[in-house]
């Protein structure tokens, strides 16, 4: 059978262009980014102008442009079909209990208004349900729902982070009954975190931005939060992941020359104050010109206590990566 003159299948696309075919049923229901007809009136078949204009949408959304807007924008650029639901605007083809259209965020990345805390209420109840059932299949659909349709940083502020912290207030209320559900939410929550698609760096000779937890702390999704959406912006990261010793840290500072490090400490118990200091402190480069990287607390551990010199307390993954594109804005 002819790809060009019959297509190929949801599936074939989905590989293709590393996405999940929940994420094409998606963009097809909510935006109008589908096929432009459908064999036997059912099954997806993808021309290669629908390709195309799928892999518009993907580089799109891929360096931070909203999912309705880039669907617009692919449809335009790539003369998709223009019927009654890519007209009706985001909001089309929504069904009955999904999330509602993408939303925007309060002013400068702060609370979202009364209405759409309802809708992130509900969806974050959706997650917690499907956690509790151990139903993994679901949590896989729901993830990636949200993603495509919100975008990586309403999503984490608003749906998982509350849903992590709900269920780990039912565990600890409850004798550790519910540790399993906790574990298989976490899981979940990494891998549709690992799933955004990163756009090309920007430049290859770029320093990276290192992000690691304090030795002491095990914490490591909101590291691999930023680390996505470091990649989504083309921005370069390593990610070191958990209680990483202090040794460590100070030897992958002096080897990658870093911009940047991200330190996360989860509780001030953890938060180690003369490792900041040493690393905003440490200096590589040739002699006359030696730099230092730019210290970014993060995490509630470090609360109380005025950043030093070189150091900054982002306030959350928006600001976080706020800052750092910024930082590379300079390069």
């Amino acid at each position: 059978m002819s790809e060009t003159t019959h297509g190929i299948t949801t599936g074939a696309v989905a590989r293709r262009l590393g996405v999940s075919p929940t994420t094409l049923r998606s963009w097809d229901q909510r935006y109008g980014i589908g096929p432009a007809a459908h064999e036997g009136g059912r099954h997806r078949r993808w021309t290669p102008g629908d390709i195309a204009m799928l892999e518009e949408m993907c580089r799109l959304t891929a360096s931070g442009v909203p999912p309705a807007e880039a669907a617009r924008a692919a449809r335009a650029s790539h003369g998709g079909r223009s019927g009654a639901l890519a007209d009706r605007g985001p909001g089309a083809g929504l069904a009955v209990g999904r999330p509602g259209p993408p939303r925007p965020p309060g002013p400068a990345g702060g609370p979202s208004r009364p209405g759409d805390e309802r809708d992130a209420l509900r969806e974050s109840r959706g997650l917690a349900r499907a956690a509790v059932r151990l139903d993994g299949p679901a949590l896989d659909g729901l993830l990636g729902d949200l993603m495509a349709d919100h975008g990586l940083v309403t999503v984490w502020e608003e749906v998982m982070v509350p849903t992590l912290h709900a269920v780990g207030r039912k565990w600890q209320s409850s004798g550790d009954r519910y540790v399993e559900v906790e574990h298989l939410l976490s899981w979940h929550v990494s891998t549709a975190l690992r799933r955004v698609a990163p756009a090309p760096e920007r430049r290859t000779s770029t320093p990276p931005v290192l992000l690691a937890c304090v030795p002491a702390d095990q914490h490591t999704l909101p590291l691999e939060a930023l680390a996505a959406g470091l990649g989504e912006r083309g921005l370069p990261a390593r990610m070191f992941g958990a209680a990483v010793p202090a040794e460590a840290l100070d030897a992958a500072v002096r080897r990658t020359g870093p911009a940047a490090v991200v330190l996360w400490s989860q509780a001030r118990s953890t938060a180690d104050h003369s490792l900041a200091r040493h690393i905003a402190a440490s200096a590589f480069g040739v002699k006359g010109a030696r730099t230092h990287p730019v210290m970014l607390l993060a995490g509630p551990g470090w609360a109380g206590r005025a950043p030093g010199p070189g150091t900054l307390r982002p306030g959350g993954l928006r600001e976080a990566l706020d800052l750092v594109s910024r930082l590379y804005d300079t390069f």
